[in-house]
């Protein structure tokens, strides 16, 4: 092969090697330029992760839905459009995961925790809700119970003394919403004290629930916020309740594609400004009540900067 010859074929090489390389690039790594073409964005959202995201007669509705109009918003401005049609995907599960690696939804807003393994797949947003496993039990539950799961271990009652907190753990079932992260780390827990425990998953809070007060299960793990709203929206609400500790750290945050940085550049600077805006805190109010203070400075904290 001449010299000539060889250093063709080398640019040919190349230019093949780069070619292939762009035909895998995912379709919606250009999200910001697709949405400028075509003034349209698609958001997904949980029809039942209340009060994050849900169906409210036929329209989506929630904290998380709400930020997402907000991020429309903010886009059309930085976009400089003059009109930005959304269009709403109800998601529900693995769909949501789905949903966005093949450009289904451009961004899905919902409750979903932040952690290594999801964003193997998918990228996230600024974090949206500071939340972490809870616990909910039905009312009539054993002091102890309650106790030894609020404080690690039963009271000092000479009724209860000497009595190690696993024994009042065993032979017991527990409850966490399948494919979400309470499930693993419920069947960890179990594993890492040797429980003779029972784990059975349900569907939704709503199953969760009725396992609890039917007596079937005597605690539902799940996030947080969402075992206090599904507990709130019971018709047996007095009969349950959620105890007042976090046995994780699980911020929550909105799903996009990897490798979109110019896109999720834009999503969080629409938070960033929803965040630092002064009506923030009645916002936030409309879903879960006056914030703490330890609320206002996780977002104070969260919101970046220009």
């Amino acid at each position: 092969m001449s010299g000539r010859n060889g250093r063709w074929a080398v640019v040919a090489s190349i230019l093949a090697v780069t070619a292939a390389s762009a035909v895998t690039l995912p379709a919606q790594a250009q999200t910001l330029d697709r949405v400028r073409t075509s003034s349209a964005l698609k958001l997904g959202y949980d029809p039942d992760a209340r009060p994050f995201s849900f169906d409210a007669q036929g329209k989506p509705d929630g904290y998380a839905v709400a930020l997402c109009n907000k991020i429309a918003d903010s886009l059309r401005a930085q976009l400089n459009l003059s009109k930005l049609d959304v269009e709403w995907v109800p998601l529900s599960g693995d769909a949501k995961l789905r949903a966005i690696q093949d450009g289904t939804a451009d961004l899905v807003c919902a409750a979903e925790p932040v952690t290594l393994g999801r964003r193997k797949q998918v990228s996230f947003s600024l974090p949206i809700f500071p939340s972490g496993i809870g616990a909910l039990l039905n009312a009539s539950a054993p002091l102890a119970l309650r106790e030894v799961l609020r404080y690690g271990e039963p009271s000092s009652r000479p009724v209860w003394r000497g009595a190690p907190a696993r024994t009042i753990l065993e032979h017991k079932t527990f409850s966490s919403i399948a494919g979400t992260t309470s499930e693993g780390w419920l069947s960890d827990k179990i594993k890492t004290f040797q429980l003779a425990a029972t784990v059975t998953p349900v569907t939704n809070y709503q199953q969760g629930i009725e396992h609890v007060l039917d007596g079937s299960s005597a605690v539902l793990f799940g996030a947080m916020p969402l075992l206090m709203d599904a507990a709130a929206r019971s018709d047996r609400s007095g009969n349950l309740i959620v105890l007042e500790r976090h046995f994780t750290y699980e911020p929550l945050g909105l799903e996009l594609a990897r490798g979109d940085e110019d896109f999720r550049l834009a999503v969080d600077r629409a938070l960033s400004q929803a965040y630092a805006a002064e009506n923030f805190r009645a916002f936030f109010t409309t879903w879960f009540g006056p914030p703490d203070d330890a609320v206002v400075t996780f977002f104070r904290q969260t919101a970046l900067p220009e």
